[in-house]
C-alpha cells in the first residue's frame, strides 16, 4: 500500500499540472524558435528581456537583463520566474537535506512524471533538470561548507549550470572501474588528464563547473598483477570525484554529440578533454578513493528520476496517439474504431500504468530503505519504463504515419530521448544481470535452508 501524499504535496502536484499544460507545452514551439539555428543554438541569448533579478546577474537601469549569463531562450526565463512564484522550484531534493523543499521521493515521483510531459521545458523551468539535479545532490550530500557555498547555492538559485563527467570513449564505461581519466599529485593540488564524452550540459554557455570522476589510484592491471591478485579487493577504491571549474586552463569542450540527429542545444552531450588541468586540494569531494561511494549515491536517484520523466513522456505520446486516431478518418471510419488501434490503446494503457506502479514502488522504497538498499526496485524501473515508453511512442508514430517521424509532433524527439535511456546510467543488460544474480542468490539460500 502506497502512502498518501501530504496536502502541501498535493497542492504542488495540482499547481504543476496546470503550469505544464497551460504554460510549458503551449510554449514549446516558441522555445524552439527563440533557440535559433546552427551555431546560434550554442550562444548566449542576445534577446534583452524583462526578468526578475534572481534569475540573472547584470541589469541596466530599466531592470532589463543585459547579462551574458542569460543563455536560455527568453520564454524559458519567463517560465522560470513564474515557477519560482508558484513554489515549483528545486522540488527534487529529498527531505533529509536541509536545503530540501521537504518532499519525499514518492511525492516527487508524481511531480517528475508531470514534468516529463514537456521534457524540453518543464524540468529546466523548475530547476529540476539533469544533470544539475544529481550534481546538486552530490554537493548537498558530500560537499563541505565551502563547496556548498561556492557551487550548491548558485545551482539551486538557477544562476549557473553544471556537468558530471564520467563516461569515456576509450574504455567500456558501463563498468565504472574502467574509468581511466588520470588524477596525479602536484604541488598545491592535482593535475587531471584524459578524455570524456557524452557529458551533458557541457555545451551550455552558462556552464560553470564539472564534477569529474577520475582514477586516483592503481590501474586494474596493477591490481590484477598484485600478489595473488588480492589488490582486486580494492578495485572500488581507486577513483575519486573532483570539482573542476569550467574555465580551468586545460579544459576544452570539443563538440556536441548528436542523439539520432538531435543536438540537444543549448545543453548538449559533449566531448571534453582535460590536459594537465590543475585543481587545488580543496576541490576533492569527500576524499581520495571515495568516487564509487559518491557515484552510487548520485546515480541511484538519477536513474529513478529518468524513469519518472519517462512515464510523463509515455503519457504525452499516448494522448497524441489517441487524439490522432479519433480525428483521422480511414475508409469512412474513424481510425480509433479499428480493432488494431483499440488493441494498441489498451496495451499502452496497461503498460504505462504498470510502469508507474514500478516507479512509485521504487520511490517509496528509497524513502523507507534508502537508495543503497533499493537497488532492485530502482533497476526494475530503470529497465522496464524506457522500454514500454518506447513501445507506446512507436505505436503513436505508426498511427500518425509519415507525420510521426517529422518535427510536427513531439514523437520523434521522445523516441530519441527514450531510446537513449536504455543506455544512460548503465545499459539494460547490466541492470538485468544484477537483478538475475540477486534472484539466483536468494534461490540458493532458499534451497540450502532445506538441506
Amino acid at each position: 500500500m502506497f502512502p498518501a501524499v501530504s496536502p502541501r504535496a498535493q497542492h504542488l502536484i495540482d499547481t504543476l499540472k496546470k503550469f505544464v499544460e497551460e504554460d510549458c507545452i503551449p510554449n514549446e514551439e516558441r522555445y524552439e524558435r527563440e533557440l535559433g539555428e546552427g551555431k546560434d543554438r550554442w550562444k548566449a541569448s542576445k534577446n534583452k528581456h524583462k526578468i526578475q533579478k534572481q534569475c540573472c546577474y547584470n541589469f541596466d537601469t530599466r531592470n532589463t537583463c543585459i547579462s551574458r549569463f542569460c543563455n536560455e531562450p527568453p520564454v524559458l526565463e519567463e517560465l522560470k520566474t513564474k515557477a519560482k512564484k508558484l513554489g515549483l522550484w528545486n522540488l527534487f531534493l529529498p527531505k533529509e537535506y536541509k536545503e530540501s523543499p521537504g518532499l519525499t521521493n514518492y511525492e516527487y515521483a508524481q511531480m517528475c512524471e508531470i514534468m516529463g510531459r514537456s521534457q524540453k521545458i518543464a524540468p529546466t523551468a523548475t530547476n529540476c533538470n539533469a544533470p544539475d539535479t544529481g550534481n546538486m545532490e552530490v554537493f548537498a550530500k558530500y560537499g563541505n561548507d565551502a563547496q556548498k557555498q561556492k557551487w550548491l547555492v548558485p545551482l539551486m538559485e538557477g544562476k549557473i549550470r553544471s556537468s558530471f563527467a564520467m563516461t569515456e570513449p576509450a574504455v567500456p564505461s558501463s563498468d565504472a572501474t574502467n574509468i581511466s581519466c588520470n588524477l596525479s599529485h602536484t604541488k598545491g593540488g592535482y593535475l587531471i588528464n584524459g578524455k570524456k564524452w557524452w557529458i551533458s550540459n557541457a555545451g551550455h554557455p552558462n556552464l560553470k563547473v564539472f564534477l569529474v570522476m577520475v582514477r586516483s589510484g592503481k590501474t586494474n592491471e596493477e591490481l590484477a598483477n598484485s600478489p595473488g591478485g588480492i589488490g582486486l579487493q580494492d578495485i572500488h577504491k581507486q577513483h575519486s570525484v573532483v570539482i573542476v571549474p569550467a574555465d580551468t586552463p586545460g579544459v576544452q569542450v570539443h563538440r556536441p554529440l548528436h542523439v539520432f540527429g538531435y543536438d540537444d542545444a543549448p545543453h548538449g552531450h559533449c566531448e571534453v578533454t582535460f590536459d594537465n588541468a590543475f585543481i587545488p586540494h580543496e576541490n576533492m569531494v569527500l576524499g581520495e578513493g571515495r568516487g564509487f561511494e559518491i557515484i552510487q549515491g548520485r546515480l541511484g536517484p538519477g536513474r529513478l528520476h529518468h524513469a519518472m520523466r519517462a512515464i510523463g513522456m509515455a503519457e504525452r505520446a499516448f494522448d497524441t496517439m489517441v487524439d490522432r486516431a479519433m480525428g483521422r478518418i480511414i475508409q469512412g471510419q474513424p481510425l480509433v474504431e479499428k480493432g488494431v488501434i483499440m488493441d494498441w490503446i489498451a496495451k499502452s494503457r496497461i503498460q504505462i500504468d504498470s510502469a508507474r506502479l514500478l516507479v512509485l514502488n521504487a520511490s517509496h522504497a528509497v524513502d523507507v530503505k534508502g537508495a543503497r538498499r533499493s537497488k532492485k526496485e530502482i533497476a526494475l524501473a530503470k529497465i522496464y519504463v524506457p522500454n514500454i515508453a518506447l513501445a507506446v511512442v512507436d505505436r503513436a508514430i505508426q498511427v500518425h504515419g509519415a507525420m510521426g517521424v517529422c518535427q510536427d509532433t513531439p514523437l520523434a524527439y521522445l523516441h530519441a530521448r527514450l531510446r537513449t535511456l536504455r543506455l544512460a546510467d548503465g545499459p539494460d543488460e547490466v541492470h538485468a544481470y544484477q537483478i538475475a544474480r540477486n534472484e539466483i542468490k536468494i534461490a540458493k539460500t532458499r534451497l540450502e535452508s532445506k538441506l
